[in-house]
């Protein structure tokens, strides 16, 4: 097993852990620390970034082309998009639709799925993959993985904080892994000169070096 595999699978057992909390349930129906988004529904999302994972490893392999990971998120229309874009009201009412069912319901079903996972994906060959929701393109698995885990890590903060408990700590790989895709990604969007200053000098940093 790669060690993306092995990370993936620990982020996505911390998540898992997360939405098992009580304080998830409690909150159910509130807004969440994320504009427009419920409790219920931020925690669909969530559970979504592993739930597509079962899905894909069952999927043919796609036909579209396989690019980088970097590449994917160039073409990406949801950077930078409004919290009242379409794309982004999809994203909301996808997440309650996963949650439909309840905190309990959800909690068992991404158990499950972790508990799957943790047997097929070890095995899985590292191939093109693709999400429905993206355009005419593909990505190898460990890419896709990288993608999940950085959309684990972001979430489980914004459903910890919105619920009032720890975030989940994740492997140190894990984090390395995020961090150097989220750092490239605001070089990108940035420039190095702004992202080298915010992590080395406050007296010049900018104002933010958000990646999205």
């Amino acid at each position: 097993m790669t060690a993306i595999k092995d990370d993936f699978l620990a982020t996505a057992r911390a998540a898992a852990n997360l939405l098992r909390d009580p304080a998830v349930a409690a909150a159910w129906d509130k807004p969440s620390a994320l504009a427009e988004f419920r409790v219920s529904g931020l925690a669909g999302h969530l559970a979504y970034q592993i739930l597509i994972i079962s899905r894909i490893l069952n999927s043919p392999v796609p036909e579209e082309p396989t690019i980088s990971l970097l590449d994917h998120y160039g073409r990406a229309e949801w950077i930078g998009k409004s919290v009242d874009d379409d794309f982004n009201v999809r994203i909301r009412e996808g997440g309650e639709q996963v949650a439909a069912d309840g905190p309990e319901a959800l909690a068992a079903l991404v158990d499950a799925t972790v508990e799957e996972l943790s047997d097929g994906l070890p095995r899985a060959e590292n191939r093109p993959v693709r999400v429905p929701l993206w355009g005419p393109w593909s990505l190898l698995l460990d890419d896709l993985l990288v993608t999940r885990m950085m959309e684990l890590a972001v979430h489980s903060d914004d459903l910890a904080v919105s619920v009032g408990v720890p975030t989940p700590p994740i492997p140190a790989t894990a984090v390395d892994t995020v961090v150097d895709l989220l750092s490239r990604l605001a070089v990108r969007r940035h420039g190095a000169t702004n992202v080298l200053r915010a992590f080395s000098r406050a007296e010049r940093a900018p104002a933010g070096i958000a990646a999205f």
